[in-house]
């Protein structure tokens, strides 16, 4: 690639100070990876570029021997550069996607290690971490990677524990779970960089509800009971989601669905993790977090419209589960 190619043209715009130099992303690609991720990851950036009018980032793919890669939707990638040595200052990342215990490559398991001693920092996209684990790059750092290959992964690295989150960063260590995390992943690189209101404009560009918490888990625990096809969970949520402004008791709930008390709160436990009245409180505080990024109710309306009544008891609730107030979060926006 040229240089003009890592700014494309665009209508929408941002200004911000001249930079020296470009930071570098190297994507090292192994067989099977996941597109989608791979592109998550990238279009941030590009999007960056591109609103700025300047290159701020620059980044390649690389494979052993520069070798064509063919991701999990069968389609086939050109690599930029053989695998060698990074780009001075690049921060790298291991790419992956299916069957990773399959796909680990010693060349890049070793590449990795080595690259990591030099003081390169070396990450994971997806189920990356496979490889980062060969090559002994995650004893005792947190970490993620996609929720469906984290019992395999666990069996073979019974020592390493990844967290649900949808990415991690751990001092110079970056890991996203796959799927639009690397978004959310890029994101938080590029607010550290130039800042929050310049990342939202990017967010707002790749059409990307930004999660805006390191905390924020892969896994919904509706799409785990919808996946489980229990009836009265599934009956249970739905009326849940009915009475978001007047909340009912776990007792009125449990009988409206046809089940004990304590039938619903053991299927809750089993399938979500959560207690019934937990996962209400949660599905109503996602309502508040939608109305105050997407409307200017007053933050009263919102506490009544959420079931919580007065202010104090909302405020007291949002921090607790997105460790800010209301109104802070919403000057966020």
């Amino acid at each position: 690639m040229t240089q003009s190619n890592y700014i494309p043209k665009g209508a929408a715009s941002f200004k911000i100070a001249r930079v020296a130099a470009p930071c570098v992303f190297d994507f090292v690609l192994l067989p099977k990876l996941t597109m989608l991720a791979l592109s998550a990851a990238i279009e941030p950036l590009r999007v960056a570029n591109q609103i700025s009018q300047q290159e701020l980032y620059r980044w390649r793919t690389m494979t052993p021997g520069g070798a064509p890669v063919r991701c999990s939707n069968n389609l086939s990638l050109e690599a930029d550069a053989p695998l060698g040595p990074p780009a001075r200052g690049a921060r790298a990342f291991i790419c992956s996607g299916v069957e990773p215990a399959d796909t680990i490559d010693p060349v890049v398991t070793q590449w990795a290690a080595r690259q990591a001693a030099h003081g390169t920092p070396v990450g994971a996209i997806c189920t990356g971490a496979f490889t980062l684990a060969r090559a002994g790059l995650l004893r005792g750092r947190t970490f993620t990677l996609h929720w469906e290959n984290q019992p395999a992964f666990v069996e073979a690295f019974p020592d390493l524990v990844p967290t649900p989150n949808l990415y991690e960063v751990d001092g110079d260590l970056m890991t996203a779970a796959g799927g639009s995390a690397s978004t959310d992943l890029m994101l938080s690189v590029i607010e550290e960089d130039y800042g929050h209101d310049f990342a939202l404009v990017v967010s707002d560009m790749c059409l990307h509800g930004r999660s805006h918490s390191t905390h924020a888990p892969q896994k919904t625990a509706r799409s785990a009971v919808i996946g489980s096809r229990n009836r009265h969970l599934i009956a249970a949520m739905r009326l849940m989601q009915l009475n978001l402004e007047e909340p009912l008791s776990v007792e009125e709930i449990a009988s409206e669905v046809g089940i004990s008390k304590r039938q619903l709160e053991r299927s809750f436990t089993q399938h979500t993790a959560l207690s019934p009245r937990r996962y209400y409180t949660d599905m109503r505080l996602a309502r508040a977090y939608s109305l105050l990024s997407e409307t200017d109710l007053p933050i009263a309306e919102i506490a009544a419209a959420t079931g919580f009544g007065g202010t104090s008891a909302f405020a007291r609730a949002f921090r607790a589960k997105f460790d800010t107030a209301p109104g802070k979060f919403r000057k966020r926006w």
